[in-house]
């Protein structure tokens, strides 16, 4: 997948890759398309040791998780790419075309339920007879982690030059610096050897994932880890603008219900790999 080339940028060492990995890319129509990045199988220790800076119970125990091949969006679904879906046929519940805070084509999608999230999934399988839904949550930090084990795709710490999150410290790390909103995707160019950008901060991104309060009998095989009951909240990943360091880390998990909405929330879209590459 490409060595690793370090430089630094306030002050830290991170890892920028040479990568060489496979992307797919979907016409939207009318000038839109979507990215996504082929997600190599392998295996990866999901979950945080007990002595990594800030991380807690819910991380562990920590656990080998064996993940197929599959298909993932560059970063998290834009607004004009939320657009273009919103406008297709209805299968479930109407999308508002319009539903951001923070304006901009280029802007991650925000104030989306997980329901909506489904819908826009829903509405592009439809359309391109390809099976796009929401990342289970091994296949999210599988695809942040790209064979990494540092907190971070690039390291062990984050600063405002390489992600948007709200200023705080990490352990021993630098001040961060909370610019109040989102951010056109790729702004900082610190992709992971998948090719996958903004998975640190920016918005929260929706998995399918029931949430459990530890991985105690969690699933090895990559799978959504659901539940009978489907009033149940379910996962987030990633942190936001909004969020503090330490939850836009690899293994950090956040939970709220499926019909919330605000304007730290986004997701982007996977795609079963043998559909579109054959």
């Amino acid at each position: 997948m490409g060595d690793p080339v370090e430089t630094s940028a306030s002050n830290l060492t991170l890892h920028r890759y040479k990568r060489t990995n496979q992307g797919f890319v979907e016409d939207l129509g009318n000038g839109v398309t979507l990215t996504l990045m082929l997600i190599p199988a392998g295996e990866f220790l999901m979950g945080s040791v007990e002595d990594e800076p800030d991380s807690r119970d819910e991380e562990r125990p920590q656990h080998l998780v064996r993940v197929p091949q599959f298909l993932m969006g560059r970063y998290p679904v834009i607004q004009r790419q939320w657009r273009a879906v919103a406008g297709l046929e209805k299968v479930a519940i109407d999308l508002n075309p319009e539903p951001s805070g923070f304006k901009g084509d280029n802007h991650p999608v925000e104030q989306v339920s997980w329901f909506e999230a489904v819908e826009f999934c829903k509405r592009l399988s439809v359309q391109t007879g390809r099976e796009y839904g929401l990342p289970s949550e091994a296949e999210w930090e599988y695809a942040c982690r790209a064979g990494t084990e540092a907190p971070y795709h690039f390291g062990v710490m984050i600063s405002s030059d390489i992600g948007n999150f709200r200023g705080g410290l990490l352990a021993e790390g630098p001040e961060g610096s909370n610019g109040g909103r989102t951010t056109p995707v790729t702004q900082f160019g610190v992709a992971n050897v998948f090719g996958l950008c903004d998975m640190h901060g920016n918005v929260w991104e929706w998995c399918q994932d029931h949430w459990h309060d530890n991985y105690e009998q969690a699933p090895t095989d990559g799978s959504a880890w659901l539940t009978s009951n489907k009033n149940i909240m379910r996962v987030l990943r990633g942190g936001s603008w909004y969020s503090r360091p330490w939850y836009c880390c690899s293994a950090s998990r956040f939970v709220t219900s499926s019909g919330h909405y605000d304007n730290t929330i986004g997701f982007r879209v996977t795609c079963h790999a043998r559909e579109t590459f054959r």
